[in-house]
C-alpha cells in the first residue's frame, strides 16, 4: 500500500543531494572544471539573481597532512574536488545545494528562514505504521533512479582528462552505497599496484563528521523523494544487546530457513541486489565500481570471528568512551591511544583506550558481528542496518559534544591523514562541506535524539557549565568589577553614616539615644562606619 502511494508521489519531487550533479558532467564542464548550474527558480547560475549564491573559485587549505599517504597527484580524491572542478556554487545565508536551491540543515521554507528541529527515535519506539513506512521508503529509494545525480565509472585519467566523460545512472539508495565505497576505496596506482592505507572517511578524525553528513544527506533525500518533511532515520540502541534484535522480518530481515547467509524470503530486503562489493576485482582491473548488481544481500549475525569480536558493546563501554576528553591524539589514525574517536570507531579498547589491532570493538564490532555484506568497509552501506547503526553511533558522538562543548579548534587543523584536516572538503560530496563544519551539536544542524532529550539533569549541567566556562574566560573583568563595587559600597556606607549623624543632631532631646557612657557612643559610631 505504501509503495503504491509513494510511486504516485515520486514525480512531484526533485532531489539535489549527492555526488556528481548530472548538470555538471559534460566534457565542457569537466574541461573548464566548473560546476555552477542554474537554479530552476530564476534560471541564473547558483540562483545569483535571487541572492542565493554565486559561482566562485574553490579555495583549498594548505595545511599539511600526516605521513600515511606518501604520494601526490595519483588519486582523484586528493585536494577534493580540484581534479574535477575548481569553481562551484558558494551559497549565501541559509541556502545550500549544488545550485543553491535547497535550505541548510535545520532550516526550511521558501526563503530558508524557518528553523526546525526533527527528532530521531529508537526503531522499537515507532508504531507499526511508522515502522512500515520507513521500510517502504527504503524500498522506494532502491527502485528510483536519481534524477539529479550520476556516478563516474572511470577515473579522470580514464576519461582523457574530461574529453570523454564516463558516468552512469544509479538509484537513490545505491547512490549512497557508491559514495561510501568511493570514499574508502584503495588508490589505483597503475598496472597491478594499489595503495590500501587510505580512507577519506574512516580511521581518522573525519570518521564522525563524515558519517554525520552522510546520514543528513540521506535523510534529506528521503524527505524530498517522499514529500515527508518530518522523516528521520531511526536508530538501533545496541548497548548490552545479546543478539541482533532488529534481524526479524518485521524489521530489517530475519535469517533464511535454508541458507543462514541469506535473508528470509519474508523480508523487505530479501530481493535486494548489492553493489560495490568486489574490491579485489576492481583493483586488479584498475577500475571503479560501476553500480552493476553483484548478488543478494548477505548477513549471518553472530557467526563471526569471536576471537576478534567477543561480544557486542555494553553500556559501560559507551560510558568509558564518553569519559575520554581528547577527541583525537597522537598520529590521529587507527593507532591513536586515549582518543574518543578511535575508541568509538573500534580500533582502541573500550576498557583502556589503548589501540589494539587484534580486536574490533564498539562501532567496528557491529560490522563484524553482522558477518556478511556489512562486514566489508567499502560495501557495508548496502545493508540498511548500516543506517540504524550509524545513527546510534552519531548519537554517542552527540553526547560527547554536549558533555565537553569543544571549540572548533579541538578538531585537528593539520597533520591528520589525507582528507581529514579541519578545513579539508569531504570526499565525494558536491556541494562542498568541510570536516569542521560538522564538529558541532546536532541541534545546530536541525535534529536531536529522543533519548537525549530526556536527559534533563545533564542538560541542566551542560547549561550551567557553559556559563562557568564563559565566566572563566572573563575572570579578570569580573575581579575588577568586584573591586570597584567594594569601593563604591564603602563610599555609600560612609555617606549614609554621615547623614545619620546629621539627622541625630536635629532630633528633639527626648528622642535622642540615651547614651550615658562615652565608650558606648564610640562603639555604636564605629559599628555604623563599618
Amino acid at each position: 500500500m505504501y509503495l503504491v502511494l509513494l510511486y504516485c508521489l515520486l514525480c512531484s519531487f526533485q532531489m539535489s543531494v549527492g555526488h556528481f550533479p548530472r548538470a555538471c558532467v559534460s566534457s565542457k564542464n569537466l574541461i573548464e572544471k566548473e560546476c555552477c548550474p542554474p537554479w530552476s527558480g530564476d534560471g541564473s547560475p547558483c540562483g545569483q539573481l535571487s541572492g542565493r549564491g554565486s559561482c566562485q573559485d574553490v579555495l583549498l587549505s594548505n595545511a599539511p597532512f600526516g605521513p600515511q599517504f606518501p604520494f601526490t597527484g595519483v588519486d582523484d580524491r586528493e585536494s577534493w574536488p580540484s581534479v574535477f572542478y575548481n569553481r562551484t556554487c558558494q551559497c549565501s545565508d541559509n541556502f545550500m545545494g549544488f545550485d543553491c536551491g535547497n535550505c541548510r540543515f535545520g532550516f526550511s521554507g521558501p526563503n530558508c528562514t524557518e528553523k526546525r528541529l526533527l527528532v530521531r527515535r529508537n526503531i522499537f519506539d515507532l508504531s507499526v505504521l511508522e515502522k512500515d513506512k520507513f521500510l517502504a521508503y527504503l524500498t522506494l529509494a532502491k527502485h528510483t533512479t536519481s534524477p539529479d545525480y550520476v556516478i563516474p565509472t572511470g577515473t579522470y585519467g580514464q576519461m582523457n582528462n574530461g574529453l570523454t566523460p564516463m558516468f552512469s545512472d544509479i538509484n537513490i539508495y545505491d547512490l549512497f552505497v557508491w559514495m561510501h565505497y568511493y570514499v574508502s576505496r584503495d588508490t589505483l596506482l597503475g598496472g597491478n599496484e594499489i595503495w590500501s592505507n587510505i580512507d577519506f572517511a574512516h580511521e581518522a578524525p573525519g570518521f564522525l563528521p563524515w558519517h554525520r553528513l552522510f546520514l543528513l544527506l540521506w535523510e534529506n533525500e528521503i524527505q524530498k523523494l517522499t514529500g515527508d518533511e518530518n522523516f528521520t532515520i531511526p536508530y538501533w540502541d545496541w548497548r548490552d544487546a545479546e543478539d541482533c534484535d532488529v534481524c526479524t522480518d518485521d524489521y530489517m530481515g530475519g535469517r533464511h530457513p535454508e541458507n543462514a547467509n541469506l535473508l528470509s524470503p519474508g523480508s523487505f530486503f530479501s530481493s535486494w541486489q548489492i553493489i560495490c562489493s568486489r574490491i579485489e576485482e576492481y583493483n586488479s582491473l584498475q577500475a571503479l565500481c560501476n553500480g552493476t548488481p553483484e548478488g543478494p544481500l548477505l548477513r549471518n549475525p553472530g557467526n563471526h570471528d569471536k576471537a576478534r569480536t567477543p561480544r557486542l558493546p555494553s553500556s559501560s563501554d559507551v560510558e568509558f568512551c564518553l569519559s575520554l576528553t581528547q577527541y583525537e591524539s597522537g598520529s590521529m589514525d587507527r593507532t591513536a591511544n586515549f582518543s574518543f574517536r578511535n575508541t568509538l570507531e573500534g580500533f582502541a579498547s573500550p576498557l583502556t583506550g589503548i589501540a589494539d589491532t587484534s580486536q574490533s570493538s564498539m562501532h567496528n564490532a557491529l560490522h563484524i558481528y553482522m558477518n556478511g555484506t556489512m562486514s566489508q568497509v567499502q560495501g557495508s552501506a548496502n545493508d540498511p542496518i548500516f543506517l540504524l547503526h550509524h545513527a546510534f553511533v552519531d548519537s554517542i558522538f552527540e553526547q560527547w559534544l554536549r558533555r565537553y562543548r569543544p571549540l572548533q579548534e579541538v578538531y585537528p587543523e593539520a597533520n591528520a591523514p589525507i582528507g581529514h584536516n579541519r578545513e579539508s572538503y569531504m570526499v565525494p560530496f558536491i556541494p562542498l562541506y568541510r570536516n569542521g563544519d560538522f564538529f558541532i551539536s546536532s541541534r545546530d544542524l536541525g535534529y536531536d535524539y529522543s533519548y537525549l532529550q530526556d536527559s534533563d539533569p545533564d542538560s541542566f549541567q551542560d547549561y550551567i557549565k557553559s556559563y562557568l566556562e564563559q565566566a572563566s574566560q572573563i575572570w579578570r573583568w569580573l575581579l575588577s568589577a568586584a573591586v570597584v563595587g567594594a569601593v563604591l559600597a564603602a563610599v555609600l556606607g560612609g555617606l549614609l553614616s554621615l547623614l545619620c549623624r546629621c539627622r541625630r543632631k536635629q532630633l528633639p532631646e527626648e528622642r535622642q539615644p540615651l547614651l550615658t557612657e562615652k565608650e558606648e557612643y564610640h562603639s555604636l559610631l564605629s559599628q555604623s562606619h563599618l
